[in-house]
């Protein structure tokens, strides 16, 4: 059992911090007949509920202020730190409507950890858990109304901190603000679950060693945005990276972590060097593998052996993991030097009863039996 996985099937021992955080209603919130339409017209992180939750650190006085708002603009200084030298980080989680009507959140202390490791990479302060996951409670009380209950949807919940102080020096700022936001969203990619065509970065690495690549940091990710350009341009819906040393080994998509699933029933996954994020869903997969009785290895895997095994049949199926999009088949690799389908294209068995068994646990359709849901409406 992964450290995560661990820290995860403890959430029903986590305190909250949820009845700290004073809850000033929106003056305007959407009216419920346009609440409702948009909750039928789903698309992934373009709507947004009525409110969100904040809170402020100060160097000499910590945490404060935490409170539950209407949700709307930011007032920043054009100094402000975050504009100039990027200090901040974020996370993504999901809450979810079972059968009964009940909401529940995935794993949320698992974000909360690596919220916090990713702070200290960023020279952040630490959140306490329990403002965490409290943040998340209170915003869900404030908006339980928007948690949509069709099938394959969620609450998706974006916690964020960022430098405040307006100055201009390199030196980790003294003001940090952190908030909550919550988009009521779909499947992450429009065609629903379906395979998707993976692009091999050419010429970009997301990350090097000792640098942020296990930061769940906007960085990274503005960095995958000029290669995943070039994906789309070749009719691919997301991008590969290769290791920044040796330009061959796997890392994982511009979102998401990366597994192959070998003829003989083992799965391999590239291993956590520093250089990829470790992914929540990731460590979960591997988890319900592992007690399914199925062999996973966490080790290098080169791009010429992928594609190789593919070629000869040894590499029945490949799926990529992540919050936003869950479990989703890869039909298709490619590069300017080749062009291979997987599984002729199709999603695999491994791949769909994972993705089946997760979201089973999600949804409340069979018990959670590694405590992974906590209950918050």
């Amino acid at each position: 059992m992964t450290d995560t996985t661990a820290s995860a099937a403890q959430s029903s021992v986590v305190a909250s911090n949820a009845a700290a955080f004073e809850v000033r209603p929106s003056a305007n919130p959407l009216p419920a007949i346009q609440r409702d339409a948009a909750l039928a017209d789903l698309k992934f992180g373009t709507q947004f509920t009525d409110h969100m939750a904040r809170m402020q650190w100060r160097k000499d006085e910590g945490w404060g202020d935490r409170r539950v708002e209407a949700y709307g603009p930011l007032q920043l200084d054009p100094a402000a730190a975050v504009l100039h030298y990027a200090q901040e980080i974020f996370e993504g989680l999901k809450a979810f409507k079972w059968a009964d009507g009940s909401v529940h959140l995935f794993r949320p202390e698992a974000n909360a950890e690596r919220f916090n490791r990713s702070a200290h990479r960023l020279a952040l302060p630490q959140l306490p858990v329990e403002d965490f996951v409290g943040s998340l409670e209170a915003l869900i009380a404030a908006d339980v109304a928007w948690v949509p209950g069709v099938e394959e949807s969620s609450l998706y919940l974006r916690p964020f901190m960022f430098a405040s102080e307006a100055f201009l020096g390199v030196r980790p700022a003294h003001v940090i603000d952190y908030l909550l936001i919550a988009s009521p969203v779909g499947p992450y990619f429009p065609g629903g679950v379906k395979p998707v065509s993976i692009w091999v970065a050419q010429g970009f690495h997301r990350a090097g060693p000792g640098g942020t690549g296990d930061a769940k940091c906007g960085g990274n990710y503005a960095a995958s945005l000029l290669p995943q350009q070039q994906a789309a341009e070749h009719g691919c819906q997301q991008v590969l990276f290769l290791d920044a040393k040796n330009d061959r080994y796997l890392e994982e998509l511009g979102g998401m972590n990366v597994f192959v699933v070998r003829r003989d029933g083992t799965i391999e996954t590239p291993r956590l060097t520093g250089t990829i994020l470790e992914g929540i869903t990731r460590s979960s997969v591997i988890q319900q593998l592992e007690d399914d009785g199925r062999k996973v290895i966490e080790k290098d895997i080169t791009l010429d052996e992928v594609r190789a095994g593919v070629e000869d049949g040894d590499i029945a199926e490949v799926f990529a993991c992540g919050t936003a999009a869950v479990v989703t088949p890869v039909g298709r690799l490619a590069s300017p030097t080749f062009d291979v389908q997987i599984n002729g294209g199709e999603a695999g068995q491994v791949t769909m009863g994972i993705r089946q068994r997760l979201t089973d646990i999600q949804y409340g359709r069979d018990e959670d039996t590694y405590g992974w849901m906590r209950r918050v409406a």
